[in-house]
């Protein structure tokens, strides 16, 4: 323990503060604690000598960030510009220039670097602070091994988090970053890098998807169809597999386990094996289905399910009921499980009152069984938003609609991404989908959970 004066200067933690702020760790050692500073003054000394060492300072005349600077100097100056100079095809191969998408990732790491660095420097502002605080209060200065044993106590989950957090940092929060990034730029198969640079365009792909041409036709015409099919889809499965939960329960049927592994079964085949043989039997020109009904005299002609732009109905119907047998018995699980903590005391009280069997269903059985499982709801809401999987491998998204852009009849908005992406290289305004797509999926989630009960303490 070192005694100090009362009267040292007030301004003195602000002062030791500022000098961590201008070089990490100097506030550290101007309180001594030698080995707090030196690792800190290491952290930002790695960062100086990497920009030194990958930059082009020995000689600063003509000095331009292009040409001159660093990881990080390059790296902020290429995020900004997106590069000057465009590659040309030469004799002799690829001129030297600038990659746009490459700049652009270089950009994002050190800005996440950077970000990191600067996390760092705040929290040895406060920290050099507080201990001239605490020096110039009590006295007291804590050895590097008392200090590291109090760290260990008080920040142990953080310590733990860490390094995973930083992982998710580069692993997660880099290509989210960059495919929002991409959203304001033109990068698309027109407009391909090395040859050509991409530019900002500001927010003028969202203008063109969401205004009144025919981007915009599409865009809230497949979202109006995507909102349907969420609904719909969440809702058959549900109540189907709520009803067949509720019959294999019944004290009327026998050998239930038989009767619940036979309708689990839909569940256990993977869903694209299903939605291709599922195709195969709607074939309108060499499906079974249609040959079927003509054979029977029930129509006159094959019908085409999923390729008639003229009644587009019949494969969006056909996607529901395809849905339908793949997802009941997700939920015919979960609510057969929910089912088995209802008291049978409730049943018996319903039964002396003279409830019914429909009435104990609808007043009883029902609302416990949606408190128990409206996250279930909510989550099989989002997936079917999304469900990519059924729709594409079912309908490829037709029939084709003339009045839609890169979408047929049947797309939802996550198919009609992967169209616009690896069909035909809109990767600017498929960003901006992506982004739309997470503003719309994450309010709803958001919304609808706050409102449900389920995890509310009882």
């Amino acid at each position: 323990m070192i005694t100090h004066r009362r009267g040292a200067s007030p301004a003195a933690p602000g002062a030791v503060g500022l000098a961590s702020a201008l070089v990490p760790g100097l506030g550290q050692l101007l309180n001594r604690e030698w080995g707090k500073g030196a690792v800190l003054l290491a952290v930002a000394g790695t960062a100086a000598v990497a920009e030194l060492l990958t930059g082009h300072y020995a000689d600063l005349s003509g000095y331009t960030p292009r040409t001159h600077g660093g990881f990080f100097v390059r790296g902020l100056w290429g995020l900004v510009t997106l590069g000057t100079q465009p590659r040309a095809m030469t004799v002799a191969g690829l001129s030297r220039g600038d990659h746009s998408i490459i700049l652009m990732i270089n950009g994002i790491i050190a800005v996440l670097v950077l970000a990191l660095i600067a996390a760092i420097t705040v929290w040895a502002v406060r920290d050099a602070a507080r201990t001239r605080r605490r020096i110039l209060t009590t006295g007291e200065r804590l050895t590097a091994r008392e200090w590291v044993r109090s760290t260990r106590q008080s920040a142990f989950p953080y310590l733990v988090l860490a390094p995973t957090l930083i992982l998710l940092l580069f692993v997660t929060a880099l290509p989210v970053v960059f495919g929002i990034l991409i959203a304001f730029t033109d990068y698309s198969k027109d407009n391909l890098p090395p040859m050509q640079l991409v530019e900002w365009v500001g927010l003028e792909n969202f203008r063109q998807l969401l205004g009144a041409g025919a981007w915009g036709a599409t865009f809230f015409g497949v979202l109006g169809w995507t909102v349907l099919w969420a609904v719909l889809a969440t809702a058959t499965t549900y109540a189907f597999g709520f009803l067949q939960a509720v019959l294999v329960s019944s004290r009327r049927v026998r050998l239930p386990r038989l009767w619940r592994s036979i309708f689990f079964l839909p569940w256990a085949v993977p869903a694209m094996i299903s939605a291709l043989v599922f195709r195969s039997m709607f074939n309108g020109q060499f499906g079974p289905i249609s040959q079927t009904l003509v054979d029977l005299g029930i129509t006159h002609e094959r019908v085409m399910w999923l390729t008639d732009p003229a009644n587009p109905w019949l494969a969006r119907i056909v996607a529901l009921l395809v849905n339908l047998w793949l997802g009941f018995p997700y939920f015919m699980a979960l609510i057969s499980g929910a089912l088995t903590n209802i008291s049978p005391s409730y049943y018996e009280a319903a039964r002396i009152d003279g409830a019914s069997a429909a009435q104990q269903v609808r007043y009883l059985t029902l609302p416990i069984v949606l408190r128990a499982t409206a996250p279930l709801i909510v989550l099989s809401f989002v997936a079917n938003f999304n469900n990519f999987g059924v729709i594409y491998f079912l309908t490829q998204g037709g029939p084709a609609n003339p009045d839609y852009r890169y979408a047929g009849s049947t797309d939802i908005l996550i198919t009609w991404l992967y169209k616009l992406t690896l069909d035909n290289g809109l990767y600017d305004i498929a960003s901006v989908m992506s982004i739309l797509i997470f503003v719309i999926v994450g309010s709803f989630s958001v919304w609808s959970l706050r409102r449900s009960k389920a995890f509310t303490d009882a």
